[in-house]
């Protein structure tokens, strides 16, 4: 059967998909995407999964993917985030099987993403993204589709389009904010840049950007004019966004925890789900939210929520004729509702990362796990120009060792002090020293001397193989 391409694949792999929930790292696991599927959604994608780790890592295929089949989760998009072509495809090729597209992540603006040279760092690189792109359209028996993050510029958020819309991708998500856009500075997401992009292409677009109730889908959808619309903390917050609902947040936990039950995924997972979903409800019973901080099991998740239920529960009983919610909510804080996250101005970005002042009484915008580092040690210097310059491994690219004889790091050092029956003090390495010792040993064993060490015949390879085995295994 030839592989389906643009509105085709949509239209009928994808069953004309409006409502979609996004790829999010450790948030949209199997559990997360039946539940979210069962309150309106139509196509999810898997959390973003790194692509020469599910190449290599066969653990990492079975609990990202090779999981157990489960028939209501499709359709389905596996993403991965990678920066090479071969690598990319053939971790596509191992994943085509259990999904209905590939996705390459384009739009990941995270520091991670920047340091391992992937996501939104890549938007510049058009050669390398054309042939990643040709190569998985050409191997791969799904379609290939991308997640995107815009430019400044509209022109050239247009033209970034087009040219992965000609090197084969079948569907583009479009977020609408660019790469410097993330946490505090997130800002609004420019629907004006998805609108032109849509007009651009003649492939499937979605939405993805100020999506937090149904209303924005159907506002999103009427003024971009795209095939769906994604979304991710707006289903974080309320699973049953695409329902038009607000449910009460127990129930949505209590359902989610029943299919943790049958799928089972990692309790922080399962931990980061709640916080999210009783976020305005744990501002109000803070001791709650020590609890479940500190919950080490499933049953005990569940209590917390039992808990959890019965003080909202009574409070509503309590409730006077008339009352209205607090802090300025749309809905009492017992109810699924948005997280308006802060707008980009100074004041919000001092709310998100205070600053300190050092002794010099220069400000330091610190994270609040630096701000506690620098409470336990007030000593302690975050300025990254002050950190210690590390040479690099000559095999990997590594930290090498201060003292390695071989200027390599650990990993690469024994591999060639064995290789070479060589010590190097600097990693507590000695092949050679045991070697020799092995050697003295047997040559007392047998009443005849180190015919290595008294004279030039060689020692049998066999006997060499032997006292090496010998001095690995007493390291």
């Amino acid at each position: 059967m030839p592989k389906l391409r643009g509105e085709a694949f949509w239209r009928e792999t994808l069953r004309s998909a409006h409502y979609v929930v996004a790829p999010m790292v450790d948030q949209s696991e199997l559990a997360w995407r039946l539940l979210s599927r069962r309150h309106g959604a139509q196509l999810c994608y898997t959390p973003m999964l790194h692509a020469q780790v599910f190449l290599r890592d066969a653990n990492y295929r079975r609990e990202n993917l090779y999981g157990e089949a489960c028939p209501e989760d499709r359709p389905l998009i596996v993403q991965f985030c990678a920066n090479d072509p071969e690598v990319f495809v053939q971790a596509a090729l191992l994943a085509q099987d259990y999904c209905d597209a590939i996705d390459l992540n384009l739009g990941c603006p995270q520091m991670i993403a920047k340091r391992g040279h992937y996501g939104a760092f890549l938007q510049e690189e058009w050669d390398l993204l054309q042939r990643m792109i040709l190569l998985a359209n050409e191997k791969l028996s799904v379609p290939i589709t991308c997640k995107i993050r815009v430019f400044p510029e509209i022109d050239k958020t247009v033209k970034y389009a087009q040219m992965l819309e000609k090197a084969g991708c079948q569907l583009l998500t479009v977020h609408g904010r660019t790469k410097e856009q993330k946490g505090p500075l997130a800002g609004v997401a420019s629907w004006e840049h998805i609108q032109a992009v849509r007009k651009a292409v003649s492939i499937p677009v979605f939405a993805n950007g100020n999506i937090q109730c149904l209303s924005d889908v159907e506002e999103c959808i009427r003024k971009t004019g795209v095939h769906g619309v994604m979304t991710a903390e707006g289903n974080l917050h309320n699973p049953a966004l695409f329902e038009g609902r607000n449910p009460l947040v127990w129930e949505m936990a209590e359902e989610y925890l029943e299919i943790v039950q049958k799928y089972p995924c990692p309790l922080s997972y399962v931990r980061a789900h709640l916080f999210k979903l009783w976020h305005h409800t744990l501002q109000v019973y803070q001791q709650l939210r020590e609890e479940l901080a500190k919950v080490k099991t499933l049953e005990g998740i569940v209590d917390v929520n039992r808990e959890l239920k019965l003080r909202c529960q009574e409070e509503i009983a309590n409730q006077k004729e008339g009352e209205k919610p607090k802090e300025g909510l749309p809905f009492f804080h017992w109810i699924c509702q948005p997280y308006i996250r802060p707008g980009g101005t100074e004041k919000c970005v001092r709310g998100k990362r205070a600053l300190e002042e050092d002794e010099d009484g220069n400000s330091e915008l610190l994270s609040k796990n630096k701000q506690k580092k620098k409470l336990r040690n007030p000593n302690k210097s975050f300025d990254p120009t002050l950190k210690p310059k590390y040479a690099k491994c000559d095999q990997c690219g590594n930290p090498k060792g201060n003292k390695c004889v071989f200027n390599m790091c650990r990993g690469c050092c024994k591999k060639r002090a064995f290789k070479e029956t060589a010590d190097c003090p600097g990693h507590g390495l000695l092949f050679k020293t045991k070697y020799e010792k092995s050697l003295l040993w047997q040559s007392s064993q047998t009443g005849i001397q180190n015919p290595e060490i008294t004279s030039e015949r060689p020692l049998l390879p066999w006997a060499k193989e032997t006292a090496i085995s010998r001095a690995l295994s007493a390291l």
